[in-house]
């Protein structure tokens, strides 16, 4: 890292990150749709009958699961509940086995070095995609196993294959390739696919500074700078390099039992369909706006609001335009809670219109809150003054501005990454994803470091401010959709067990 971007990052810690301004959360009243049953059914009927230039699911899988055994870690120094109920229960557990654990009765001691060094399954050491989640009757399946199962279930391709791009750290590349090849060739059979898997890193030259508690860099024993990865949402970079137009994003650990699995899939085939429809409608006005340039004799639309609207003829004040405009304004209301600026005048209106229009899409999953951690949906001003839907985190929201506290505790849903991304453009062409992400969006986190505080420059967040300047829909899903595993003893829970 050059000493400009060192000296950019420790300036960023100094002034901080702007708050964004909240307008109100989004609530099924105004801002989250809750479709009926005729609803749901329309826009899975639509997902079958769209053209779509292949789809893909997107795992973020990178890093070891250390915060999921947290607690039991600290069992090891200190008894613990946690400790105690895993060993209690730990015959219960997938990854149990007589040879490794024993017979009872079992120690919570023993049991958590064995769960998590080398002396027996080096758990603490290993990402959660490789874990044993889930047990069956003939086999136990790996977070990851469950995803292939899931992936086939909605996001088959015409010609049968899945494909599926999981974010995996390079130093974990030999244990995903080995999980893989431990069920590709019985699934491809069983469920009649084929499984294109591509695992793709971080890039390293994403990672940020660290600071100490005085905004100086935190320097490690040897005199260097530490840098540390900032973030998932590094990963917009490893998003934007997907050929494949339609994909569905979904966390490695959030994933249930295939007895469960079908309200999953119906789902994601809903989010799937009125993802599709939207980029349909919107193609649809960008074509009729484009129109109207060409019929003056103007060039096509290419990128460039100038090529595209250069001049200043009376076309953009005729009422057939007006009211076309009208109806967008009244869509971009409805559809996504976008309250357009005023216009200085009707070309301009156009062009705002027609550059708001032109932008990736998401469509995101939002659950009900019932006390589950997570970021939540809210409606914000933009810098623009337009409004816009956004999922915010509570490291986000400014704690002395009362408006945004009491937008914070009025949210009813929150986000569980249940996400589905359109990435092209109406003319077939690849969005470069990375000019739609809002560099003000990132966030300072504390952390340490071998017992020594210090501060970390998160960047904004993959469904944050690196999708800030998306076209955004949420739309309710049910909390069984939601199955995370974030402790260990998550996999008690009967989503993970029936």
């Amino acid at each position: 890292m050059d000493n400009n971007a060192i000296k950019a990052q420790v300036e960023r810690f100094r002034k901080g990150f702007p708050w964004l301004e909240i307008d109100s959360p989004a609530t099924a009243e105004h801002g989250i749709k809750v479709l009926d049953p005729a609803s749901q059914e329309e826009a899975c009927n639509y997902l079958e009958q769209a053209q779509v230039a292949g789809k893909c699911k997107f795992v973020p899988a990178s890093g070891a699961a250390s915060r999921m055994f947290k607690d039991i870690f600290a069992s090891l120094e200190k008894p613990n509940a946690s400790g105690e109920t895993l060993a209690s229960k730990i015959e219960e557990f997938a990854f149990y086995s007589e040879d490794i654990f024993g017979k009872a009765p079992f120690r919570s001691d023993d049991c958590a070095r064995k769960l998590l060094t080398d002396e027996g399954l080096g758990y603490g050491s290993k990402p959660k995609g490789v874990l044993k989640f889930h047990r069956y009757p003939e086999e136990v399946r790996t977070a990851l196993a469950e995803h292939f199962v899931e992936g086939q279930a909605y996001m088959r391709n015409a010609d049968g294959s899945v494909n599926l791009t999981v974010t995996i750290s390079p130093e974990h590349k030999e244990l995903f390739e080995q999980a893989v090849a431990e069920i590709r060739d019985e699934y491809e059979k069983r469920y009649g696919v084929s499984y294109n898997v591509r695992f793709t890193y971080q890039d390293k030259e994403t990672d940020t500074i660290a600071v100490d508690t005085d905004n100086n860099p935190f320097l490690k024993e040897d005199g260097s700078i530490l840098t540390r990865p900032a973030g998932h949402g590094a990963l917009i970079y490893n998003l934007n390099r997907i050929d494949e137009e339609l994909v569905s994003i979904k966390n490695i650990d959030n994933v249930c039992k295939e007895s469960l699995q079908g309200t999953t899939a119906f789902w994601k085939k809903v989010l799937m369909g009125k993802a599709l429809e939207l980029r349909d409608r919107i193609f649809g006005y960008i074509y009729a706006l484009d129109q109207i340039a060409s019929s003056e004799g103007h060039m096509p639309y290419s990128h460039d609001l100038q090529a595209c609207f250069p001049c200043t003829q009376d076309i953009w004040a005729y009422p057939e335009v007006q009211a076309l405009c009208d109806e967008i304004e009244d869509f971009l209301r409805s559809e996504l809670c976008i309250e357009m600026p005023l216009p200085n005048n009707c070309r301009q209106r156009v062009e705002n219109l027609r550059k708001k229009l032109d932008r990736p899409i998401r469509v995101c999953g939002m659950v009900r809150n019932e006390g589950e951690p997570g970021g939540g949906p809210f409606i914000i001003k933009e810098k623009d003054s337009s409004t816009s839907l956004q999922i915010l985190e509570g490291a986000q929201i400014n704690p002395d501005d009362t408006k945004a506290v009491a937008a914070l505790k009025a949210a009813t849903h929150f986000n569980p990454v249940d996400l589905v991304c359109c990435l092209r453009r109406h003319d077939g062409s690849k969005f470069n994803l990375l000019e739609y992400v809002d560099p003000d969006t990132g966030f300072i986190s504390s952390k340490s470091y071998q017992g020594r505080e210090l501060k970390a420059l998160e960047l904004p967040g993959l469904w944050n401010g690196s999708m800030s300047d998306w076209n955004t829909m949420f739309v309710e899903v049910p909390a069984e959709t939601f199955n995370p595993v974030k402790t260990v003893l998550d996999l008690l829970r009967p989503a993970h067990r029936n």
